[in-house]
């Protein structure tokens, strides 16, 4: 599976689309377990959109605190997101609009402490943009060129007709605005550097991974 990091001996700068959802957790796991090495640069990017309500992971975590891991134990990075997100119910929505900059903050917060004590030695920093006239998709793909980012991971929601019949992406219309734009699938045909979508398939059943050159392919975890 490509982007998985094995052999490349320079220092790489990955990026991780960071969101309030199952998915994306799903995919920081995926990254921390089986992609980033401790010298590589870890971005954290989150996308905000302030004519929507946003969602937050304070209740979650007021309720399960993250694991610390043993630093010694091969993995640890999977046990403090296992520990975080395994038993709990679907994230709550936020039922008040307006400012959400502070439970933006909780959970990035949250995504950024989970990755230092998993991989104490990692660089991790958080980048935030507001959407904008561009959409989701075309905003990270800016913002990861932009970074020059040498691999994106984000987490996917596929269901089985999308996996079937492919996604419904207009290509440069989507962008216009003309059809709906799956983000995940938008990133991986467009992004210039690797982009690997993440789906977790229960707790230990591993991951369904797709990218440009591979899909549906099965990473046991």
């Amino acid at each position: 599976m490509e982007g998985t990091g094995g052999g490349t001996a320079a220092t790489r700068r990955i990026m991780v689309v960071a969101d309030p959802s199952r998915e994306s957790a799903a995919a920081l796991q995926y990254a921390l377990s089986h992609a980033v090495l401790a010298k590589d640069e870890l971005i954290l990017m989150h996308v905000t959109n302030t004519n929507q309500k946003r969602s937050t992971l304070s209740t979650l975590f007021r309720r399960q605190p993250v694991l610390m891991p043993e630093p010694s134990s091969s993995s640890s990075s999977s046990s403090a997101f296992d520990f975080a997100f395994s038993s709990a119910a679907p994230l709550p929505s936020a039922e008040r609009g307006g400012g959400g900059g502070g439970r933006d903050a909780d959970f990035l917060e949250v995504m950024k402490r989970a990755c230092e004590s998993a991989l104490p030695k990692l660089r991790v920093h958080v980048e935030m943009a507001e959407q904008g006239t561009m959409d989701k998709a075309a905003t990270i793909l800016f913002r990861s060129k932009a970074l020059k980012v040498d691999l994106l991971i984000i987490g996917q929601r596929r269901s089985l007709s999308s996996v079937i019949l492919g996604p419904r992406l207009g290509g440069g219309a989507a962008l216009k605005g003309a059809k709906p734009v799956d983000t995940a699938e938008f990133l991986i045909e467009n992004s210039p550097c690797t982009c690997v979508g993440v789906q977790k398939k229960g707790q230990n059943a591993g991951y369904l991974l797709n990218t440009k050159t591979h899909k549906n392919f099965w990473l046991l975890a």
